[in-house]
């Protein structure tokens, strides 16, 4: 099979490499009936994080519940999850108390938890997020939302090539905005500020940088915007306050 420029190349992907042998040993029929319809297969998850057990697992056809609690040994101890990054730093954040609804095959509806979402592509989606490239970060209660955010801002204004003004500026607006949060100058419209960015970004780049600024921003103030509000008013971030944050 040809590929770049219309050369021989080699498959380089490590997920795409570690399905290979199995494919080729149970056959690709056979293969195919693990996990669930238009999901078959398996997936390898990077487990990061806030569990007894961190690592790569390589599953097909289980919940979320099922890898976090099963396979990763569940929250650290005295600790209880918070929140759940899916498939690696662009995904929307899930809320561990999020509660969700879907269908039964009859059209039954039905409510379901975190611990119920199936981990695949279609499970995670139906949650309001994606399993991306299965980078699974995993926080407990003694995470403070408003650091998390400023280090993943810090991280995309650092990775942004440049190219389109939309994601050069407003991942640099981002993570300065942020930054300034942690260090004790917050802002009363800066949590409006970092919304209204966001939806500027997201669909206005040649490439999907944009919406890994856009998606984050926007997840953790729709699903955590008051504790983050807190955590900017009360300085929990551990730097030196130097006046009353968040003025009124």
């Amino acid at each position: 099979m040809l590929g770049l420029y219309n050369c021989p190349t080699i498959v380089n992907n490590v997920e795409t490499l570690c399905n290979v042998p199995s494919i080729v040993r149970m056959g690709a029929s056979e293969y195919s009936r693990l996990g669930r319809p238009n999901n078959t297969g398996t997936r390898i998850w990077c487990v990061s994080g806030h569990v007894r057990r961190p690592g790569y697992y390589e599953v097909a056809g289980i919940t979320l519940g099922q890898l976090l609690h099963d396979l990763c040994g569940g929250p650290l101890p005295g600790r209880k999850f918070k929140a759940i990054i899916p498939g690696g730093g662009s995904c929307k954040i899930i809320r561990c108390d999020e509660r969700f609804k879907g269908k039964k095959p009859d059209g039954t509806p039905f409510e379901y938890g975190v611990d119920d979402i199936p981990l695949d592509f279609d499970g995670l989606a139906a949650a309001g997020s994606m399993s991306g490239s299965a980078g699974m970060i995993v926080m407990d209660d003694s995470v403070d939302l408003l650091e998390a955010l400023a280090n993943l801002m810090a991280f995309y204004a650092h990775e942004s090539c440049g190219q389109c003004t939309p994601c050069r500026e407003g991942s640099l607006w981002a993570g300065r905005i942020t930054a300034r949060m942690c260090r004790g100058d917050a802002r009363e419209k800066d949590l409006t500020t970092l919304y209204d960015m966001a939806g500027n970004i997201g669909g206005r780049t040649v490439c999907p940088m944009g919406f890994s600024t856009t998606w984050p921003v926007q997840s953790y103030l729709e699903k955590f915007r008051d504790e983050i509000e807190a955590a900017a008013r009360e300085n929990r971030c551990g730097m030196p306050r130097e006046r009353r944050l968040i003025e009124k």
